[in-house]
């Protein structure tokens, strides 16, 4: 195991798409939930499951999501993807993870968007590992309906495992901006968002976000290349949710030492790290700790207020934001007990 990835680093995954991270053993317990199992070896069912190195950009990446997409059309299938991959979680040494997904995009075989979030919470229920789910509109054309009503069920099932919603899809074929009217159905609702923007658009998507209230963004990265909208960012406490290694699937940079984190965090601006998709871009939120942390010379007390950050923005209660803190700086402390003391030879 890498070094780092055996430290208590990313320990709270707030960025973690359902149907991006279906492992090959979780897609075929699906494929046998929808009575068709998968007649692949693993080598070909990985390659179904994970982005190719010669991705270009967003909009290829995404089409990842079809294959997955046609396991999750059954309450059964989606309640099993919820637990299962909760307790994947629990085993990576995860603390708190807040799973998101499209209900809309499960309905193809006759589920409803209600039934869908039922079937995820049913899920949720079976596992005692700490975890919430967010409910994802999806940037489109002629699905402001689903949209609306996706975020109506959030708002009715806001105490019982939901804990916000998303907007997601293609942010450079259907602008942030499009969808100001739905977000401010959200503040009405009174359901906390976050909004992915500043991945494949530049800042003004950010910019859009931040206007329209959202608390957290997911990605932002480009937010770099506005100064002013850093120091807006910084001074509004909006959390920035940053996945490396997706952005480096879909082109936004090209290596980890180029990857804006620490260049935020130094200007003031929240920002935590997580996985987006632990399938499609074969991660999972302690190895982005690890391979950014050693691009960019990362010490103990820069990952440590990356996991803090993410604490402080889950959205959770108050109280329990204190106490996921706390455990992160037990863990912390923990492991610093537990670390070999220095030698005094030489």
């Amino acid at each position: 195991m890498d070094e780092t990835v055996s430290k208590p680093y990313g320990l709270i995954d707030l960025h973690l798409h359902l149907d991006g991270s279906l492992s090959p053993s979780i897609a075929r317990r699906l494929a046998e939930l929808g009575s068709r199992p998968l007649e692949l070896d693993e080598k070909a069912l990985l390659s179904r499951l994970q982005v190719s190195p010669a991705c270009r950009d967003l909009n290829e990446y995404l089409a990842c999501f079809d294959f997955p997409i046609q396991l999750l059309q059954t309450p059964l299938q989606v309640s099993e993807a919820v637990f299962l991959l909760q307790e994947e979680l629990r085993s990576r040494g995860l603390l708190y993870a807040e799973l998101r997904f499209a209900p809309q995009l499960f309905t193809r075989s006759g589920m409803s968007q209600e039934e869908v979030v039922e079937a995820a919470l049913e899920g949720l229920s079976r596992s005692d590992f700490h975890a919430q789910v967010v409910l994802c509109a999806m940037r489109g054309e002629s699905n402001m309906d689903q949209n609306e009503e996706t975020f109506r069920i959030a708002a009715r099932h806001l105490s019982d495992g939901v804990c916000g919603v998303d907007l997601a899809g293609a942010e450079a074929l259907w602008p942030t901006s499009n969808y100001a009217g739905l977000f401010s159905l959200a503040r009405k609702l009174g359901l906390p968002f976050t909004i992915h923007a500043g991945e494949a658009s530049g800042p003004v998507s950010v910019l859009d976000a931040l206007n329209m209230g959202a608390v957290r963004i997911g990605h932002g990265v480009r937010s770099v290349e506005d100064p002013a909208l850093v120091e807006r960012l910084a001074a509004a406490g909006v959390t920035l949710e940053i996945c490396p290694t997706s952005n480096i699937n879909t082109r936004v940079y090209g290596s980890y030492d180029l990857c804006p984190v620490m260049r935020l965090h130094d200007a003031g601006v929240k920002v935590c790290l997580a996985s987006d998709n632990m399938a499609v871009s074969g991660t999972d939120v302690r190895r982005e700790h690890a391979l950014v942390g050693r691009a960019l010379g990362m010490d103990e007390r820069d990952h440590l207020a990356l996991d803090l950050a993410a604490a402080e923005a889950a959205f959770v209660s108050p109280d329990d934001r204190r106490t996921l803190a706390a455990r992160v700086r037990e863990a912390y402390a923990a492991a610093a007990l537990d670390a070999p003391a220095p030698s005094l030879e030489g």
